[in-house]
């Protein structure tokens, strides 16, 4: 009796190591590095400056900008506190941020504490504030979704999204909130 319990326990560690056997010897997988899954940047550029030209040679934006990694594969930049200048004629806007990406179809994604001045002197409305903008560069268009504050000489509004044609210098509140005008 005893030899068949002694066969029956080796036939059952046999059997056990059998089945346990891929589970016992399989590796930890490897572990992602962030690195794995961001793409890295084809360049880099510190302390950046640069100036873009229109298709008929024109001037159309410069930016400065603490740092600067273009994805071109992937097509954008991101810039690090990025400031944008907008050459329209007579109609520029200084735009400035935390963050930024621009994407191939000129189309600038601004975002953490942006400010748009217009360095139109005289002009009704001189900033705009909110936490991200969209830029349509070639069209000169500025819209958000999020809260935003516009100030002037004598009046400050505050709403939720906005769209503003740089071209015609019309500027328009989604959701308008709150105006108060000063006494000049």
């Amino acid at each position: 009796m005893s030899s068949h319990r002694v066969a029956l326990f080796i036939i059952f560690v046999a059997a056990m190591t059998w089945l346990w056997y891929p589970f016992l010897t399989q590796t930890t997988p490897k572990t992602r590095n962030q690195s794995d899954v961001i793409a890295k940047p084809d360049y880099i550029a510190t302390q950046l400056e640069q100036t873009s030209y229109n298709e008929a040679g024109i001037r159309s934006y410069t930016v400065t900008a603490d740092k600067m990694e273009l994805y071109q594969e992937l097509g954008f930049s991101h810039f690090t506190m990025p400031v944008f200048t907008l050459y329209n004629g007579p109609q520029n806007w200084l735009i400035s941020s935390k963050e930024a990406t621009l994407y191939e179809n000129n189309t600038l994604m601004l975002e953490g504490n942006v400010e748009a001045r217009n360095l139109t002197t005289g002009a009704m409305i001189t900033l705009i504030k909110a936490d991200n903008i969209r830029v349509e560069i070639d069209e000169r268009l500025m819209q958000s979704e999020r809260p935003v504050e516009i100030t002037g000489p004598s009046l400050k509004i505050t709403g939720k999204g906005l769209y503003a044609d740089l071209n015609t210098d019309i500027i328009e509140l989604i959701n308008h909130t709150r105006t108060i005008y000063y006494d000049q």
